[in-house]
């Protein structure tokens, strides 16, 4: 499979949210506004590239009997990372995701590609998977969360563009699955056309 294959695939053909439907806790939880869902993606985008790599670097050298524990171990230090960044570089973003970000250590995605792909490919490879899964994971949880900014507030990234009060029942829960059911249902549609 060419590079340029293995990139679509996670964008497009097999996107976490709304092919395979992994990920649906944060996917649902945080994308209240398109900057959460943004910053969410991207916050797992980096934890997903960077253990792909390394443990694509030391897949040969893990045993058998550790692997998931190792595994766990690689995630668990990127997202540690994660979060220390983003409490200290963006602090606002990190008080709206909260226990959001500790808990990508257990996204199946980030646990799922390490498994699938990373511990079976080299490292250029492994890079370019975990970048097509998580900017795949990234577009959807921003789309998302910006349909349900735009019709739960009547603002997109936060800039109000629509005065006045607008369909409240969007920035609560009820509406992440409403909305999240017609985005997937429209892909369903476009991909049979």
């Amino acid at each position: 499979m060419n590079q340029m294959q293995n990139f679509t695939k996670g964008f497009i053909k097999n996107n976490p949210v709304f092919t395979l439907l992994l990920g649906m806790c944060p996917t649902l939880g945080v994308t209240t506004s398109a900057i959460n869902g943004l910053g969410m993606g991207l916050a797992t985008t980096f934890v997903l590239v960077a253990a792909n790599v390394v443990i694509s670097l030391i897949k040969n050298i893990i045993p058998d009997k550790v692997r998931i524990p190792a595994f766990i171990v690689v995630i668990a230090s990127f997202v540690t990372i994660v979060d220390l960044v983003m409490a200290g570089y963006a602090p606002a973003l990190h008080e709206q995701l909260g226990l959001f970000i500790p808990l990508i250590v257990v996204n199946c995605i980030v646990l799922g590609r390490a498994e699938a792909f990373a511990s079976k490919n080299n490292v250029f490879s492994s890079l370019i998977d975990g970048l097509g899964m998580g900017f795949g994971f990234a577009f959807a949880l921003t789309l998302l969360g910006g349909i349900r900014e735009i019709l739960g507030s009547g603002a997109i990234f936060g800039f109000k563009f629509i005065p006045g009060d607008a369909i409240l029942v969007f920035v609560l829960a009820p509406g992440a699955f409403i909305a999240l059911g017609y985005l997937i249902a429209l892909i369903n549609k476009l991909r049979k056309a």
